[in-house]
């Protein structure tokens, strides 16, 4: 029984980590309801130099292609001044690769909701058989943990060494077709959304998680260090 429910500890506590990272995107894409992120990187990449808009025309096509990736907006079409003409901002293409970035990210967040079920039923489980919850999920914890810290040293040494070739891979494995290959002289999204953005905003969304990871494992430690100095005193007064 004790090797089933240290399994089930550990799975449980994946899944919480997977969780965490899901809403690590989340905060560091939607964080921000004014999107000042997004501004200071069109500043910093010199975006309106490149389309040729202003700035307050950059951020209402940002927030609407944001709602439109929530789900808030049905259509990817919103008309505007770009290089000195009124038009729509969004071509075919760019509809149909954010009709795909829509449906991973929606879907990210299903995944979400179900690792949490997931982590809840196993710790009823858990609780059910009488486990010691508050040593096996921090020990359950501190193991996926240790999983996740190689996975993330990889991705870091990965994106580091090139992380164009990474940007390639990434999209290799979640897209099955080639419309997020952009022509920056003809597709005004990709001049928006450069690869320096991109970049940052995996740093962004790394530093979320990282930090996220961190309180948890201060928690636990907390949690630990509780249940250790109630044993000693237990074993103490006999």
């Amino acid at each position: 029984m004790k090797t089933i429910q240290r399994a089930a500890a550990f799975t449980a506590m994946f899944c919480v980590i997977i969780a965490m990272l899901i809403t690590s995107f989340q905060i560091a894409i939607y964080g921000d309801p004014d999107y000042r992120f997004y501004q200071k990187e069109y500043e910093k990449y010199q975006v309106t130099e490149s389309l040729y808009m202003d700035m307050e025309d950059v951020m209402e096509v940002t927030s609407y292609m944001m709602d439109y990736l929530i789900g808030k907006e049905e259509v990817l079409s919103i008309e505007t001044e770009v290089e000195g003409r009124t038009q729509d901002f969004f071509n075919e293409q760019d509809r149909l690769h954010m009709e795909d970035v829509k449906n991973l990210f929606l879907g990210g967040l299903k995944l979400r909701t179900v690792m949490l079920l997931v982590a809840a039923v196993l710790v009823l489980f858990l609780i059910l058989t009488k486990a010691d919850l508050k040593k096996m999920l921090t020990g359950a914890y501190f193991a996926a943990l240790g999983v996740f810290a190689i996975l993330i040293a990889g991705l870091l040494v990965s994106f580091a060494v090139d992380f164009t070739a990474s940007f390639t891979v990434f999209h290799e494995i979640f897209f099955t077709n080639d419309l997020w290959m952009f022509d920056p002289a003809e597709d005004y999204m990709i001049r928006m959304l450069p690869e320096g953005f991109f970049y940052d905003m995996v740093m962004r969304i790394g530093a979320f998680f990282v930090g996220g990871l961190m309180l948890l494992f201060a928690v636990m430690m907390a949690v630990r260090q509780k249940a250790f100095w109630k044993y000693r005193g237990k074993t103490g007064e006999k």
